[in-house]
């Protein structure tokens, strides 16, 4: 759009630096705590640890989230491109106030988890991924980011949708309820918002862990080489969904 200046102007040209422009497209992020390291022993014995992702770490899984993009069952497809957007959104600073959780085995990577906050009472879940087919790890890594929302960031509500039957599992294992559609929306395509509140989250959730895998979270006396084994990310060369 173009209109003639109502006044006399000594310059016909205003140039920006981009750096100028680039606090305008980011926004302001909101102050968050990090994922505090976790571990939890899987039913086959297998250890996995939980961490906080590295934004280094984006290029390295954007590879075989491409690969995910071609496998057309389950809706892997359209899970694949949209977790590629929101690791890129992240690694370009282009998401408002994201995290991104991963679950490693010995290094290579086993699980991711993802969302961004909406505001500091609700936690928007984006998608729950798995690398490795065993062990639960998909309800480990999904009840990771509700225990994130609720004990680390003291969010009120945790707000999911699910693009596929597998996905969907998880919001019905919790015994999560939607809001009134179309009036509430998910980000994720307008989809239905299954929530959970803090007192959903402290009388049925929170135990949700113990229950599937019969093991609980440990985020205290994490043993030093567990933490260096998992220093370095490695990603499954095969897809594995």
């Amino acid at each position: 759009m173009r209109l003639a200046p109502p006044e006399k102007v000594t310059k016909d040209q205003v140039t920006f630096d981009v750096s100028e422009i680039e606090p305008f497209l980011q926004g302001t992020p909101t102050p968050m705590q990090p994922w505090p390291n976790a571990m939890i022993t899987l039913k086959d014995g297998q250890v996995m640890f939980i961490r906080a992702a590295k934004k280094e770490e984006v290029p390295l899984m954007l590879p075989y989230l491409r690969k995910v993009m071609d496998v057309d069952y389950d809706f892997y497809d359209i899970v694949g491109v949209r977790v590629y957007a929101e690791l890129l959104g992240w690694y370009r600073n282009r998401l408002k106030d994201p995290y991104v959780i991963v679950g490693l085995i010995d290094g290579v990577l086993a699980g991711l988890a993802n969302g961004r906050l909406l505001n500091r009472d609700i936690n928007i879940s984006h998608h729950t991924m798995t690398f490795i087919r065993r062990g639960q790890i998909g309800a480990i890594m999904y009840y990771c980011k509700a225990y994130y929302a609720f004990e680390v960031l003291g969010n009120k509500e945790f707000w999911s949708t699910f693009e596929s039957y597998n996905g969907w599992r998880l919001g019905f294992q919790t015994v999560q309820t939607s809001y009134p559609w179309p009036e509430y929306q998910h980000e994720l395509g307008g989809a239905r918002v299954f929530y959970i509140t803090r007192e959903h989250w402290e009388g049925v959730v929170k135990d949700y862990v113990r229950q599937m895998i019969g093991a609980d979270l440990v985020f205290d006396n994490i043993p030093d080489d567990l933490v260096r084994a998992n220093q370095t990310m490695t990603v499954p060369e095969e897809v594995s969904v």
